[in-house]
Protein backbone atom coordinates (compact mmCIF):
# COMPACT_ATOMS: atom_id res chain seq x y z
CA UNK A 1 0.00 0.00 0.00
CA UNK A 2 1.70 3.39 -0.80
CA UNK A 3 1.10 6.10 1.78
CA UNK A 4 -0.52 8.96 1.21
CA UNK A 5 -1.08 10.31 4.97
CA UNK A 6 -1.43 14.20 4.74
CA UNK A 7 -2.11 14.42 0.76
CA UNK A 8 -5.47 16.10 0.00
CA UNK A 9 -6.86 14.57 -3.37
CA UNK A 10 -9.57 15.26 -5.22
CA UNK A 11 -11.08 12.69 -7.58
CA UNK A 12 -13.91 13.14 -9.58
CA UNK A 13 -16.42 10.77 -10.55
CA UNK A 14 -15.84 8.98 -7.23
CA UNK A 15 -19.67 7.33 -7.34
CA UNK A 16 -18.92 4.28 -10.20
CA UNK A 17 -16.37 2.45 -11.52
CA UNK A 18 -12.90 3.21 -11.74
CA UNK A 19 -13.61 6.52 -9.60
CA UNK A 20 -15.18 3.97 -6.78
CA UNK A 21 -12.54 2.17 -6.99
CA UNK A 22 -9.93 4.99 -6.35
CA UNK A 23 -11.48 6.55 -3.65
CA UNK A 24 -11.49 3.19 -1.65
CA UNK A 25 -7.97 2.81 -2.18
CA UNK A 26 -6.84 6.32 -1.37
CA UNK A 27 -8.77 6.53 1.77
CA UNK A 28 -7.16 2.98 2.62
CA UNK A 29 -3.54 4.66 1.79
CA UNK A 30 -4.48 7.82 4.40
CA UNK A 31 -5.28 10.44 2.27
CA UNK A 32 -7.49 13.11 2.94
CA UNK A 33 -10.56 13.18 0.17
CA UNK A 34 -12.82 15.24 -1.81
CA UNK A 35 -15.13 12.75 -3.50
CA UNK A 36 -16.82 14.78 -6.45
CA UNK A 37 -19.95 13.34 -7.48
CA UNK A 38 -22.20 14.61 -10.09
CA UNK A 39 -25.57 13.29 -9.46
CA UNK A 40 -25.21 9.94 -7.29
CA UNK A 41 -24.61 10.86 -4.04
CA UNK A 42 -25.51 7.59 -2.52
CA UNK A 43 -22.56 6.16 -5.05
CA UNK A 44 -20.02 8.05 -3.34
CA UNK A 45 -21.05 7.75 -0.11
CA UNK A 46 -20.98 3.96 -0.70
CA UNK A 47 -17.05 3.95 -2.23
CA UNK A 48 -16.09 6.33 0.80
CA UNK A 49 -17.64 4.41 3.67
CA UNK A 50 -14.36 3.06 5.37
CA UNK A 51 -13.36 6.48 4.95
CA UNK A 52 -13.67 8.76 8.62
CA UNK A 53 -15.46 11.05 8.16
CA UNK A 54 -12.66 13.43 9.30
CA UNK A 55 -10.85 12.70 6.32
CA UNK A 56 -13.51 13.24 3.43
CA UNK A 57 -15.38 15.60 1.85
CA UNK A 58 -18.35 14.97 -0.61
CA UNK A 59 -19.31 17.71 -3.42
CA UNK A 60 -21.29 17.59 -6.10
CA UNK A 61 -20.72 19.49 -9.66
CA UNK A 62 -21.74 19.26 -13.03
CA UNK A 63 -18.70 18.88 -15.22
CA UNK A 64 -20.54 21.07 -17.87
CA UNK A 65 -21.29 23.98 -15.43
CA UNK A 66 -17.77 26.29 -15.33
CA UNK A 67 -18.57 28.26 -12.19
CA UNK A 68 -20.01 24.91 -10.38
CA UNK A 69 -16.35 23.80 -10.98
CA UNK A 70 -14.41 26.51 -9.78
CA UNK A 71 -16.85 26.54 -6.64
CA UNK A 72 -16.13 22.86 -5.90
CA UNK A 73 -12.54 23.49 -6.46
CA UNK A 74 -12.31 26.35 -3.70
CA UNK A 75 -14.49 24.39 -1.46
CA UNK A 76 -12.06 21.64 -1.80
CA UNK A 77 -8.83 23.98 -1.04
CA UNK A 78 -10.61 25.23 1.68
CA UNK A 79 -11.35 22.05 3.44
CA UNK A 80 -7.69 21.80 4.25
CA UNK A 81 -6.04 24.68 3.02
CA UNK A 82 -4.90 23.26 -0.24
CA UNK A 83 -5.05 20.64 -2.72
CA UNK A 84 -2.07 18.38 -3.46
CA UNK A 85 -3.42 16.35 -6.23
CA UNK A 86 -6.35 16.24 -8.58
CA UNK A 87 -7.54 13.03 -10.24
CA UNK A 88 -9.97 13.87 -13.19
CA UNK A 89 -11.30 10.68 -13.47
CA UNK A 90 -15.39 11.44 -14.48
CA UNK A 91 -16.53 11.44 -18.01
CA UNK A 92 -19.49 10.55 -20.07
CA UNK A 93 -19.71 8.58 -23.33
CA UNK A 94 -22.71 9.21 -25.57
CA UNK A 95 -24.65 6.79 -27.79
CA UNK A 96 -24.99 9.22 -30.58
CA UNK A 97 -23.29 11.58 -32.30
CA UNK A 98 -22.22 9.23 -34.99
CA UNK A 99 -21.92 10.49 -39.17
CA UNK A 100 -25.31 9.07 -39.90
CA UNK A 101 -27.03 11.08 -37.01
CA UNK A 102 -29.06 14.21 -37.52
CA UNK A 103 -27.38 17.64 -36.86
CA UNK A 104 -29.31 18.60 -34.19
CA UNK A 105 -28.19 15.36 -32.64
CA UNK A 106 -24.86 15.39 -33.72
CA UNK A 107 -23.97 19.11 -32.63
CA UNK A 108 -25.79 17.99 -28.60
CA UNK A 109 -23.49 14.73 -28.36
CA UNK A 110 -20.18 16.43 -29.43
CA UNK A 111 -21.39 19.79 -27.42
CA UNK A 112 -21.95 17.86 -24.50
CA UNK A 113 -19.01 15.11 -24.34
CA UNK A 114 -16.70 17.95 -25.11
CA UNK A 115 -17.94 20.06 -22.65
CA UNK A 116 -18.15 17.17 -19.59
CA UNK A 117 -14.97 15.23 -20.88
CA UNK A 118 -12.25 18.40 -21.99
CA UNK A 119 -13.38 21.91 -20.78
CA UNK A 120 -14.33 20.50 -17.15
CA UNK A 121 -11.23 18.52 -16.42
CA UNK A 122 -9.28 21.30 -17.97
CA UNK A 123 -10.33 23.91 -16.20
CA UNK A 124 -10.04 21.71 -13.17
CA UNK A 125 -6.25 21.46 -14.14
CA UNK A 126 -5.90 25.60 -14.68
CA UNK A 127 -7.24 26.06 -11.64
CA UNK A 128 -4.84 23.50 -10.16
CA UNK A 129 -1.87 24.50 -11.89
CA UNK A 130 -2.52 28.22 -10.79
CA UNK A 131 -2.92 26.67 -7.24
CA UNK A 132 0.31 24.30 -7.23
CA UNK A 133 2.43 27.30 -8.50
CA UNK A 134 3.09 29.33 -5.53
CA UNK A 135 3.22 25.95 -3.41
CA UNK A 136 6.34 24.45 -5.32
CA UNK A 137 4.02 22.17 -6.99
CA UNK A 138 1.38 19.32 -7.37
CA UNK A 139 0.55 16.27 -8.92
CA UNK A 140 -2.20 16.23 -11.78
CA UNK A 141 -3.77 12.52 -12.92
CA UNK A 142 -5.63 12.00 -16.03
CA UNK A 143 -7.95 9.39 -16.80
CA UNK A 144 -7.54 9.28 -20.05
CA UNK A 145 -8.08 5.68 -22.34
CA UNK A 146 -6.92 3.57 -24.86
CA UNK A 147 -9.50 5.22 -27.51
CA UNK A 148 -7.35 8.45 -27.19
CA UNK A 149 -4.58 6.58 -29.27
CA UNK A 150 -6.43 4.13 -31.08
CA UNK A 151 -10.09 5.29 -31.64
CA UNK A 152 -13.20 3.15 -30.63
CA UNK A 153 -14.68 0.07 -31.95
CA UNK A 154 -18.15 1.64 -32.73
CA UNK A 155 -18.05 4.64 -34.43
CA UNK A 156 -21.32 6.10 -32.94
CA UNK A 157 -18.83 6.97 -29.29
CA UNK A 158 -16.10 8.80 -31.45
CA UNK A 159 -17.01 11.95 -29.60
CA UNK A 160 -15.80 10.01 -26.40
CA UNK A 161 -12.71 9.23 -28.06
CA UNK A 162 -12.00 12.60 -29.32
CA UNK A 163 -12.75 13.74 -25.85
CA UNK A 164 -9.75 11.31 -24.98
CA UNK A 165 -7.93 12.38 -26.94
CA UNK A 166 -7.96 16.21 -26.22
CA UNK A 167 -7.74 15.70 -22.66
CA UNK A 168 -5.01 13.79 -23.20
CA UNK A 169 -2.75 16.41 -25.05
CA UNK A 170 -3.83 19.37 -22.76
CA UNK A 171 -2.02 16.91 -19.72
CA UNK A 172 0.81 16.67 -21.58
CA UNK A 173 1.48 20.61 -22.21
CA UNK A 174 0.80 21.30 -18.64
CA UNK A 175 3.49 18.29 -18.17
CA UNK A 176 5.81 20.37 -20.91
CA UNK A 177 4.91 23.77 -19.69
CA UNK A 178 5.23 23.70 -15.47
CA UNK A 179 7.88 20.84 -14.98
CA UNK A 180 10.33 23.30 -13.87
CA UNK A 181 7.68 24.73 -11.32
CA UNK A 182 7.13 20.96 -9.72
CA UNK A 183 4.26 20.19 -11.13
CA UNK A 184 3.42 16.65 -12.26
CA UNK A 185 0.97 15.44 -14.99
CA UNK A 186 0.33 11.43 -15.27
CA UNK A 187 -1.76 10.42 -17.59
CA UNK A 188 -3.41 6.95 -17.37
CA UNK A 189 -4.95 4.96 -20.61
CA UNK A 190 -6.92 1.98 -19.60
CA UNK A 191 -8.60 -0.59 -21.84
CA UNK A 192 -11.58 -2.66 -21.35
CA UNK A 193 -12.03 -2.09 -17.54
CA UNK A 194 -14.91 -3.80 -15.46
CA UNK A 195 -17.22 -1.22 -15.49
CA UNK A 196 -20.81 0.07 -16.41
CA UNK A 197 -19.47 2.06 -18.82
CA UNK A 198 -17.75 -0.84 -20.51
CA UNK A 199 -20.66 -3.05 -20.11
CA UNK A 200 -22.60 -1.29 -21.84
CA UNK A 201 -20.29 -0.02 -24.87
CA UNK A 202 -19.82 -4.65 -25.08
CA UNK A 203 -23.49 -4.80 -26.10
CA UNK A 204 -23.24 -2.88 -28.74
CA UNK A 205 -20.27 -4.88 -30.22
CA UNK A 206 -21.75 -8.69 -29.68
CA UNK A 207 -21.87 -8.63 -25.84
CA UNK A 208 -18.95 -9.18 -23.67
CA UNK A 209 -17.98 -12.70 -24.67
CA UNK A 210 -17.16 -11.34 -28.13
CA UNK A 211 -14.97 -8.35 -26.34
CA UNK A 212 -13.37 -10.19 -24.11
CA UNK A 213 -12.20 -13.11 -26.74
CA UNK A 214 -10.14 -9.82 -28.43
CA UNK A 215 -7.96 -9.48 -25.06
CA UNK A 216 -4.69 -10.67 -24.83
CA UNK A 217 -5.17 -11.86 -21.03
CA UNK A 218 -8.60 -12.85 -22.12
CA UNK A 219 -9.79 -10.75 -18.95
CA UNK A 220 -11.33 -7.43 -17.97
CA UNK A 221 -8.93 -5.13 -16.70
CA UNK A 222 -10.30 -4.64 -12.22
CA UNK A 223 -10.64 -1.11 -11.41
CA UNK A 224 -8.62 -1.44 -8.83
CA UNK A 225 -5.88 -2.03 -11.10
CA UNK A 226 -6.26 1.22 -12.21
CA UNK A 227 -6.96 2.84 -8.58
CA UNK A 228 -3.69 1.43 -7.64
CA UNK A 229 -2.14 2.72 -10.18
CA UNK A 230 -3.76 6.53 -9.35
CA UNK A 231 -2.38 5.51 -5.84
CA UNK A 232 1.44 5.11 -6.17
CA UNK A 233 1.23 8.29 -8.72
CA UNK A 234 -0.51 10.44 -5.88
CA UNK A 235 2.37 9.99 -3.60
CA UNK A 236 5.03 11.85 -6.09
CA UNK A 237 7.82 8.89 -5.56
CA UNK A 238 8.61 8.70 -9.68
CA UNK A 239 9.00 12.46 -10.87
CA UNK A 240 10.42 11.89 -13.95
CA UNK A 241 8.06 9.90 -15.17
CA UNK A 242 5.74 13.09 -16.10
CA UNK A 243 4.12 13.58 -19.00
CA UNK A 244 3.96 10.11 -19.49
CA UNK A 245 1.22 7.57 -20.45
CA UNK A 246 0.22 4.63 -18.90
CA UNK A 247 -1.47 1.95 -20.70
CA UNK A 248 -3.48 -0.59 -18.59
CA UNK A 249 -5.22 -3.10 -20.60
CA UNK A 250 -3.12 -6.35 -20.02
CA UNK A 251 -1.06 -6.48 -23.25
CA UNK A 252 -3.98 -6.03 -25.54
CA UNK A 253 -2.23 -3.01 -26.80
CA UNK A 254 1.41 -3.01 -27.01
CA UNK A 255 2.64 0.20 -28.38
Amino acid sequence: MFGLDGKTILLTGASKGIGAATARILGEAGANLVAHYGTDRDGAEAATAGIPADRKLLLQADLADPAALDRMWQSAVDWRGGVDVLVNNAAMMAWTGGIDDDDATWDEAWARTLQVNVMGPVRLMRNAVRHFRPRGGGILVTISSWAAQRGTTNPITMAYAASKAAVRAASQTIARGYARDGVLVYIVAPGVVRTRLSESFAATQGGEASVTAGLAMGEWVPPEDVGNLVAFLATGKSRHLTGATLDVNGATYVR
